[in-house]
C-alpha cells in the first residue's frame, strides 16, 4: 500500500504500512505453524505406509508403529477440524450500535466518503454511532453481521462515531477528527492484515464459546477444549497483532495529516472536552432517571447543555460556546431528534442494564420534566425507604399531640433517633479529641466565596438564577474535567482521532466511566461533600450505625432482584434468538455475563447512604413546607432550589447530624429556610 503523506514523506506510511504487514504475516505464521502440527502425525503415517510399500519399514514392529501413528493422524486431524470449524463459524464479538442508514444521514454519508476520496481508500461499508465519545473501525463481514449491512462493498469495515461528537462538534472538526479512523480502510483492504484480523477475531470468539448457555454437557466439554486451543493459538500471535495494529494506526495517522491537520488539533480539546462532559452526564444526571425507571431521550443534546455550562463557569474553557454558532455536525442527519432518542435508549442499557423498549416501567423522559420525574421522586423514595428501616427497627415517632402534627413520615422522626446523647462537659462543635469542628459553622456569607449568582443555564430554563459553584481545581475545569474524563476511560484512546483507527479489537472494549468516589449520591450533587472518616471501633453516632447497616442490606435485596430481572431479561431475550430469529447485532451479551456491562458506580459505604437518605428527607420536607422546588444542574443532577437559588450549604449540616449525632446545625437552616421538620411529608 503506497501512498503520499500530507507532509511529503513517503517513507513514514511506508513504515506504517510495512510494519502493519510484516506483523500481519507474522500472525499467519502462527496459524501456519498450528496447520502444520496437525498434519503432522498424518504425514509421518504416510510416510510409514510408502516405506512399507516399498519394502524398506517391514516387521511386526514397523506394523504397530503404522497402526498407532494412524490412530493418532485421525483423532489429530478430527480436532485440528473441530478447532478450525468452530473458529471460522463462531461469530465475533460486535459493539452495540445505532445503525444508520444512507437515506437517514445522506450528507453524513457524503462527508465520509468525500474524506476518503481525499485520503485515497476506501470508503466504510456503512455508518453507525455508538454512546460513547470514541471513534473507530469495525469488521462486520462475519455472515453473521452480513444481513445487518446497510450499504457499502464487501470486505470493507464499518465506521462507529461516538454519538456526543456529532451533538458537541461542528462539521469541520468533525471531519477533522474522523480523517485518522477514515484512513483505516486502506489497510483493512490489504490482504494480508484483513486475514490476520479474521484469524485473530476467530480465535477471539473461540475462546467464549464454551459459556454459550445454549450448550449440551458433552458439547461444552468439547467447546472447553477449542477454547484451550484457542487460548494458546491467542498468546502466540497477541504480541504480533497489537504491533499490527499500531503499525496500521501509523499508516493512517501519516496518510490523515493532509486533510485538516491544523482543524484538528483544535478538534483535539473538544475531544477531551466531550469525554469530561459524557461522564458528568452520565453519573450525575444519568444514573438517578435510570434507577427510577426513566431514562432520558436527549442524551446528547444534554452534552451539549453540559459542556456549555462548563465553559460559562471555567475561565479556561472561555470561548469553547463561541463556537455553537458554527453548523454541528448533528446537521448532517436527516432527523436528529430521533436518533438522539436511540443512542439514548442504547446508552441505559450498556451502562445501566435497562430493557431494550420502552414501556410502563421504563418510560422516556424530557429534561424539561426531570426535576418532576426523577429529582422530585428520587427524593420521595429514597425518603420512604429510610422510614420503612426506621419502622422495621421499631423507631417511634416523637410524642406530640395531634396539633403537633408529628405524626407519620417526618423529619423531625429522623433527627430524633439520629440526636446522640452528648455528655455535659463535652461543647457540641467539638469531637472527643477536644479539637474544635468549623466545618459546621460557616455562614452564608462564607459561602459567596465559593459561589457565584447563575445567570440561567439549559435550554429549557428552569434553573435560571441558580448559584452555582466555582470551578474546583481539578474536576470543573477545561483541561482538568478533559483529563478527568479521558483517564476514566482505562487506556480507550485519545478519542475519535486515536491512533488506533484500524483496530477492530475494541470492539468489545468498555470504558470506566467512574470519575467521582459516588455518582449518584448528594454528596456528588453539591449537596454532600465527603465527611472526615471516623474510628470504626468507637462510633460516634451508634444510632446511625444501626440504621445505616439496615439502609445498607435493604438497598443491597433490591439491588439483587433489580440484577435478577435483568438476567432474566437477557435470558428470554438468547430464548427467542434460539427460536428460529437472528439475533439483532446490537444485542447486548458477552463473556462477561447479564448486563450490565458497564456499571458506572463503585460499592458505597453504609455512612453514603444514609446521608444520602436524610438529605432526600430534607430535601422533601422543604419542597412540601417551604418554598424550595427540585432542580437540575446540568454538571451536577439533582439540586435543591430555595428561592430559586440552589442550596449549597445543606452537606456539612445533614453530615454533623449523621457523624455526630449533633442536630443543631441542621435545625438552624430549617429555621432560616422555613421548614417545618414536625409536618409530614408526602412519600411515593
Amino acid at each position: 500500500m503506497n501512498g503520499v503523506s500530507g507532509t511529503g514523506s513517503v517513507v513514514g506510511e511506508e513504515w506504517g504500512a510495512r510494519a502493519a504487514r510484516s506483523r500481519a504475516l507474522a500472525v499467519l505464521r502462527v496459524r501456519g505453524r498450528a496447520l502444520g502440527l496437525a498434519v503432522l502425525p498424518a504425514a509421518v503415517a504416510v510416510v510409514l505406509y510408502a516405506g512399507g510399500v516399498t519394502g524398506h519399514f517391514t516387521g511386526t514392529g514397523w506394523d504397530t508403529a503404522r497402526w498407532v501413528v494412524t490412530v493418532l493422524a485421525v483423532v489429530v486431524l478430527l480436532a485440528a477440524a473441530a478447532v478450525a470449524l468452530v473458529v471460522t463459524r463462531a461469530r465475533p464479538a460486535a459493539t452495540p450500535t445505532v445503525e444508520l442508514a444512507e437515506s437517514a444521514a445522506p450528507d453524513l454519508y457524503r462527508l465520509v466518503r468525500d474524506l476518503a476520496d481525499r485520503l485515497g481508500v476506501p470508503p466504510p461499508a456503512a455508518i453507525a454511532l455508538t454512546p460513547d465519545c470514541d471513534s473507530w473501525l469495525e469488521d462486520r463481514t462475519h455472515r453473521a453481521h452480513r444481513l445487518h449491512r446497510t450499504s457499502g462493498g464487501d470486505g470493507a469495515p464499518i465506521l462507529v462515531i461516538g454519538s456526543p461528537f456529532l451533538w458537541w462538534m461542528r462539521v469541520g472538526e468533525l471531519r477533522a477528527v474522523l480523517a485518522p479512523v477514515v484512513a483505516g480502510t486502506g489497510p483493512a483492504a490489504q490482504p494480508d492484515i484483513a486475514a490476520a484480523r479474521r484469524f485473530v477475531r476467530g480465535l477471539d470468539a473461540a475462546v467464549a464459546v464454551p459459556r454459550d448457555p445454549g450448550l449440551g454437557p458433552l458439547r461444552r466439554l468439547g467447546a472447553h477444549g477449542v477454547g484451550q486451543v484457542a487460548r494458546v493459538l491467542l498468546r502466540a500471535c497477541r504480541g504480533h497483532a497489537a504491533e499490527m495494529e499500531r503499525g496500521v494506526a501509523a499508516a493512517g495517522s501519516e496518510r490523515a495529516q493532509a486533510v485538516d491537520y491544523g482543524v484538528r488539533i483544535v478538534a483535539q480539546e473538544q475531544v477531551g472536552l466531550a469525554y469530561a462532559g459524557w461522564d458528568r452526564l452520565l453519573t450525575r444526571v444519568a444514573l438517578p432517571a435510570w434507577r427510577m425507571g426513566r431514562w432520558p431521550a436527549k442524551l446528547d443534546a444534554g452534552v451539549v447543555s453540559a459542556l456549555t455550562e462548563l465553559s460559562r463557569r471555567d475561565r479556561l474553557a472561555d470561548g469553547f460556546s463561541s463556537r455553537l454558532g458554527e453548523r454541528p455536525a448533528c446537521d448532517l442527519l436527516e432527523e436528529p431528534g430521533a436518533v438522539d432518542e436511540a443512542t439514548s435508549l442504547l446508552a441505559a442499557r450498556l451502562f445501566h442494564g435497562g430493557p431494550a423498549e420502552p414501556g410502563p416501567d421504563w418510560a422516556p423522559v424530557e429534561w424539561s420534566q426531570y426535576p418532576e420525574e426523577v429529582v422530585d421522586r428520587k427524593w420521595r423514595t429514597d425518603a420512604a425507604r429510610l422510614h420503612q428501616v426506621l419502622d422495621g427497627l421499631g423507631v417511634a415517632s416523637p410524642a406530640g399531640g395531634p396539633a403537633s402534627g408529628t405524626t407519620g413520615p417526618t423529619l423531625t422522626r429522623v433527627m430524633a433517633h439520629l440526636t446522640a446523647p452528648r455528655p455535659e462537659h463535652e461543647p457540641r462543635h467539638e469531637r472527643a479529641t477536644g479539637v474544635e469542628e468549623p466545618r459546621y459553622e460557616r455562614d452564608t456569607g462564607a459561602e459567596e466565596s465559593r459561589y457565584e449568582p447563575d445567570t440561567g443555564v439549559g435550554e429549557h430554563g428552569r434553573d435560571a438564577g441558580l448559584r452555582e459553584p466555582k470551578p474546583e481545581p481539578f474536576a470543573d475545569t477545561a483541561e482538568g474535567a478533559a483529563a478527568e474524563g479521558a483517564a476514566t476511560r482505562g487506556g480507550r484512546g485519545a478519542g475519535a482521532g486515536a491512533d488506533e483507527p484500524g483496530s477492530a479489537a475494541t470492539s468489545a472494549a468498555a470504558p470506566e466511566h467512574v470519575s467521582d468516589p459516588d455518582p449518584d449520591s448528594d454528596s456528588d450533587l453539591g449537596l454532600l461533600p465527603a465527611g472526615p472518616e471516623e474510628d470504626d471501633d468507637e462510633p460516634v453516632n451508634p444510632a446511625a450505625e444501626a440504621l445505616a447497616g439496615a439502609l445498607s442490606a435493604l438497598l443491597a435485596r433490591e439491588e439483587a432482584a433489580r440484577e435478577a430481572r435483568v438476567a432474566a431479561a437477557a435470558e428470554s431475550a438468547r430464548a427467542t434468538d434460539k427460536g428460529g430469529r437472528a439475533a439483532a447485532p446490537d444485542a447486548v451479551s458477552g463473556p462477561d455475563g447479564p448486563l450490565p456491562l458497564f456499571p458506572l458506580q463503585p460499592p458505597r459505604t453504609g455512612r453514603d447512604l444514609l446521608a444520602d437518605h436524610v438529605t432526600a428527607m430534607v430535601c422533601c420536607a422543604a419542597v412540601d413546607t417551604a418554598e424550595a422546588a427540585p432542580g437540575l444542574d446540568w454538571l451536577d443532577g439533582p439540586a435543591l432550589l430555595v428561592g430559586g437559588e440552589r442550596a449549597a450549604d445543606l452537606g456539612p449540616r445533614v453530615l454533623a447530624l449523621v457523624e455526630d449525632g449533633d442536630p443543631e446545625p441542621l435545625r438552624a437552616w430549617l429555621a432560616r429556610t422555613g421548614v417545618r421538620p414536625e409536618k409530614p411529608v408526602r412519600l411515593v
